[in-house]
């Protein structure tokens, strides 16, 4: 078998999402390309959750719609993706829940309630009655369970054991040759990435998707060598990060799009006063609350645009979690080597879904800023060639850093003359074409699939995993703009040499990077769009793509 998809459902609280890290564990030991795809509503208890495995000897990015196995701890679950279950899907279900034909009936319930156990052991049961059906070696479940659930090891494998013994093998998954990644989530390696790239602080209130960045980084500072804080709301959040960085420590914030409103005034008061800090937001489907749990790209042109007035801002957009891992050590270095806010932009999809990371830290180099020498008069806005002024920190001796929203002059003092307020104003934005200087070294747009075709996809951020499956079985181009700003038109331009035919795909509703694309030159022939507030499926796009190719 080269490839297999498993669904698991069921209630918040019923472990869903524990099962599918296991399961995902599971077939990552087997030296599989892992993904997992994970959906629920905005509800601590009840309402209907469920994860997609989907586990291939190809490397792979996204999750597919078409299930092999389902294991289903409720009769929704069945009820609600008959859709996605091919006609010989294999369905392992609580029996004293519900019966269904044909399937897999354990029961689950019974089984705990025995031993005197809480009902979450069903996950351990089901983990093993999966093992069962597809013919996983039980050792192996055995493993998985030991390493995630430690002093709950010993009766959760009694209970997986349970369940291997009780389900008939009908399928056969064997181990392949390939050898075992990492499982990262996106928000797991933005953190790791941040920390490489010489993160100190940490600093967020609790907005999802980027939550998990928080709880991430708080559960290993000890070992990660950071702080993490959380304090009142949101603008406590990046005033505080920007208290950091004043005193010379890189500092991080994490969101959402409705917290990055809130940011937006300190985002404009760190381009004014030149304060190197890096924003992270985690997209979801908005306005307003939107729909908080799942998933959109509708902040581009909000993240682009942020800010009253005019300065330089560094925008880019990781597709996975290896891209997600460079590039946050990338812009966290970026922000202080030209002293400018820069914001990783992600969403749901990216940051909570499961990857097998194949990054490496030999890419990330921590980069220095450019420090005051000590001699003469400290200017902290010195008036330089390229627009970067040397940084000195607040303690320093012999010093005297200001650091101020209020138009000043080179020692930061306020100025109201309007030869100044231009000066220092074209000072800030010599830094632009600095910054393109780098960009211009930088690996800023990804190409995949028939790099000599005519018709050609452009997508960004998490849409690019699906388009690449797409593009690869349709043997077209995929072109991945990386960095959003400064847009990288002189790559992109090259990309489409030969192009005729553009199609623009994304998941906001009004194409939002065929907008962007449009301002800098570039036209695209078809708009492939999405607003569901769920991702693209390779299989998705493919039949759309085909409708528009025929």
């Amino acid at each position: 078998m080269q490839e297999i998809s498993i669904l698991v459902g069921g209630k918040a609280g019923d472990g869903v999402k524990q099962s599918a890290n296991s399961i995902a564990r599971a077939f990552n030991r087997m030296g599989y390309s892992v993904f997992v795809y994970e959906d629920y509503p905005s509800i601590i208890r009840g309402g209907h959750n469920f994860s997609i495995i989907r586990a291939s000897q190809k490397r792979i990015k996204s999750h597919q719609n078409q299930i092999d196995i389902v294991v289903a701890f409720n009769r929704e679950t069945i009820d609600l993706h008959k859709e996605k279950m091919k006609d010989d899907v294999v369905v392992i279900f609580d029996s004293n829940e519900f019966l269904y034909k044909d399937g897999i009936g354990i029961e689950m319930t019974k089984i705990a309630q025995e031993n005197k156990l809480p009902l979450i052991v069903r996950n351990s049961v089901a983990l093993g009655a999966l093992a069962g059906a597809a013919g996983i070696n039980f050792s192996l479940i055995k493993d998985v369970i030991k390493s995630t659930l430690g002093d709950k090891q010993e009766e959760n494998i009694k209970m997986a054991a349970v369940g291997c013994k009780m389900a008939k093998k009908v399928i056969a998954v064997q181990k392949t040759k390939n050898s075992q990644k990492p499982l990262l989530t996106g928000n797991e390696a933005i953190a790791l990435g941040a920390v490489l790239g010489g993160l100190k602080f940490y600093i967020a209130y609790p907005m999802t998707p980027a939550t998990s960045i928080l709880h991430f980084l708080a559960q290993n500072q000890d070992e990660l060598n950071i702080k993490t804080i959380q304090p009142e709301n949101e603008i406590s959040a990046v005033l505080m990060a920007e208290g950091c960085a004043y005193a010379g420590a890189k500092s991080m914030i994490g969101t959402s799009g409705g917290g990055f409103a809130l940011m937006i005034e300190a985002l404009s008061m760190a381009g004014q006063a030149e304060i190197p800090v890096m924003f992270v937001l985690s997209q979801r489907p908005a306005p307003g609350t939107g729909v908080p749990t799942y998933s959109m790209q509708g902040d581009l042109l909000f993240a682009l645009n942020a800010g009253h007035g005019d300065f330089e801002k560094i925008v880019a957009a990781p597709a996975d979690a290896d891209q997600a891992f460079y590039l946050s050590a990338k812009l966290l270095n970026l922000a202080w080597k030209f002293q400018v806010p820069t914001i990783l932009l992600s969403d749901k999809h990216l940051s909570e879904s499961t990857f097998s990371f194949q990054g490496s830290k030999k890419r990330i180099k921590n980069e220095s800023a450019l420090l005051w020498n000590k001699r003469g008069v400290y200017k902290r806005y010195l008036q330089t060639k390229n627009g970067i002024s040397p940084l000195a920190f607040a303690g320093e001796k012999n010093a005297i850093v200001k650091s101020t929203s209020y138009a000043h002059d080179e020692y930061g003092l306020t100025v109201e003359k309007s030869e100044m307020v231009v000066k220092m104003i074209d000072k800030r934005l010599r830094k632009k074409e600095t910054i393109i200087k780098e960009m211009k070294k930088e690996k800023v747009v990804e190409v995949y699939g028939n790099k000599k075709s005519e018709n050609a996809l452009v997508a960004w951020g998490s849409s690019v995993g699906a388009a690449i499956e797409a593009a690869q079985n349709l043997n077209i181009k995929l072109i991945q703009p990386i960095y959003l700003e400064p847009f990288p038109v002189w790559a992109i331009e090259k990309e489409l040499r030969g192009v005729k035919n553009l199609i623009n795909i994304e998941t906001n509703v009004c194409g939002q990077l065929a907008r962007v694309l449009r301002q800098n030159g570039i036209e695209t022939n078809h708009k492939i769009l999405k607003y569901d507030a769920r991702p693209f499926t390779p299989l998705e796009l493919e039949e759309q793509l085909c409708k528009i190719l025929k």
